[in-house]
């Protein structure tokens, strides 16, 4: 009996716990405009460190200082988008050119 309902109670675990995180983004404001965003962002980068000094002073671990970064991740990011779009719309014409070479290259062969 317990081998057939401990699938069942894991699968309504894994639903509830990502239900109530969909919930939680929806609420917060995160799945609505950029302004939106922007601003749960910024009350997050607030709250989250003195979260974290809160329960490692109750823990009583010590964590290294974040690493400085010099770069923005989100300009990164936004350049790697562009470059894939990029590579994906010309991407049908570049295989009809290499397909041309190839086919051209195997002519070539057989004579």
């Amino acid at each position: 009996m317990a081998a057939k309902i401990l699938p069942v109670a894991k699968l309504v675990t894994k639903v509830t716990v990502a239900g109530g995180a969909l919930y939680v983004a929806y609420d917060t404001g995160l799945l609505g405009g950029s302004e939106e965003g922007s601003e749960v962002l910024s009350k997050a980068k607030a709250a989250i460190p003195l979260a974290v000094d809160e329960w490692m002073k109750y823990f009583g671990f010590e964590l290294p200082a974040p690493p400085k970064i010099e770069f923005s991740p989100t300009e990164l990011w936004n350049s790697g988008v562009r470059r894939s779009i990029s590579a994906l719309s010309v991407a049908p014409t570049r295989v009809c050119d290499y397909t041309s070479q190839g086919i051209q290259y195997v002519k070539n062969l057989s004579k």
